[in-house]
């Protein structure tokens, strides 16, 4: 359905921005409520405005942030940009120093020194994704003002499309004190015997995750794919042009090349050719003995010997990387794919003990370069 790939794959669809497509998803909002409600838990948004899925993962993750935004100032100044449109009528009009001002008296760590380049740098960032996303227009004036001098002035719309970009939540979060209180509220109040939530765990780590893995969250839901895997196979494939892998430790929902949810791997960039050719070099590590899997299927290795296993494939492959990859300096070149890797949970990371877990994702694709590679055609291909 193709509809219900397009919820899951964007944040919203904003009826001014896609007309067409907007009453093409409410046609069909009763097959979508359905799958959304009964099967991963979803709640599902529709007005004159626009229409969403509210995607809340089951477990969450570190890509599931905004990419853009790089420090913990960029989330509270999103925070408190919504709380200024929330009093805000849709299509009312607000200038930049409205906001700054209202920034200014409302930051938790005090009051903001708008005269300072790196706060305003960060202000106009998340302003660009708030219009990116359709939360705010630019009526007149450039960013570009605000952010040589703290008095530029930039012109702004509210969309009202703000109201939605919070989820929702069943209980007051006054009372929450953890950040696990977040999840449990999701489950808050519902029959566990029954399963629902089981289920709706389930779908959601195959759905909004890489892959699902034994160890992480609820073991019982192992269980669930053990007893009921093959009809949520055929439930997963009848609704999306997907297949559904499971094994020991670990489950997959193997995307097809129609199919649109979400970013996927491989994708078409220099780093995902690299990360096959990790993957690769990792698959051979396993077959000659040298690194042995666990009864989870994951590989703990060493951070200094994962790290040269990164600089020997760069050794051994990097005339075929891209300008950028092949001439950057060893050790940025292996914190820039050790980070990936972990966005993308082929591995996990642990600072404290200095070790590596490879996890069974990494042995679901891999990458090689044709026999007859020179070096400098820059041809690539991957194998699973």
């Amino acid at each position: 359905m193709r509809e219900l790939e397009t919820l899951l794959d964007r944040r919203w669809v904003l009826k001014s921005e896609d007309r067409e497509l907007y009453y093409r998803i409410r046609d069909s909002i009763g097959e979508i409520r359905k799958f959304a409600t009964e099967k991963m838990g979803c709640q599902v948004i529709e007005n004159a405005l626009l229409v969403k899925m509210e995607k809340i993962p089951a477990l969450p993750e570190s890509f599931m942030g905004i990419d853009v935004f790089t420090s913990k100032e960029e989330y509270a100044y999103l925070c408190i940009l919504l709380m200024f449109l929330e009093d805000r009528d849709a299509q009312g009009q607000f200038i930049l120093s409205q906001l700054t001002e209202y920034i200014a008296a409302n930051m938790p760590s005090g009051e903001t020194d708008w005269t300072l380049y790196t706060n305003r740098r960060r202000l106009v960032k998340v302003l660009r994704y708030a219009v990116d996303q359709g939360i705010i227009r630019v009526t007149d004036g450039s960013d570009d003002a605000f952010m040589d001098q703290e008095t530029g002035e930039v012109l702004y719309e509210n969309t009202g499309a703000s109201r939605y970009f919070m989820r929702n939540f069943s209980r007051d979060i006054m009372e929450f004190t953890a950040p696990e209180d977040f999840q449990e509220s999701d489950w808050f109040a519902m029959d566990e015997d029954r399963g629902i939530a089981r289920r709706h765990r389930v779908y959601k780590r195959l759905l909004f995750s890489v892959g699902m893995y034994r160890g992480e969250g609820a073991e019982e839901d192992f269980e669930y794919l053990k007893y009921y895997g093959r009809r949520l196979a055929d439930d997963l494939e009848q609704n999306f042009q997907c297949q559904l892998h499971i094994h020991r430790g670990s489950a997959f929902l193997m995307q097809g090349e129609d199919c649109r949810i979400g970013e996927t791997f491989p994708g078409n960039t220099g780093m995902s050719d690299i990360l096959l050719l990790c993957c690769g070099k990792i698959r051979e590590k396993v077959e000659k003995g040298e690194w042995t899997p666990e009864k989870d299927d994951t590989i703990h290795v060493q951070s200094l010997e994962f790290q040269q296993m990164l600089r020997q494939v760069k050794e051994e492959h990097g005339a075929g990387f891209i300008k950028g990859y092949r001439e950057m300096p060893e050790g940025e070149f292996v914190r820039e794919v050790e980070s990936e890797m972990e966005r993308w949970t082929l591995i996990r990371r642990n600072m404290q003990e200095q070790t590596v877990i490879v996890y069974p994702s990494a042995g679901k694709l891999t990458g090689r370069y044709p026999d007859d590679y020179d070096g400098s055609s820059g041809t690539r291909t991957g194998k699973a």
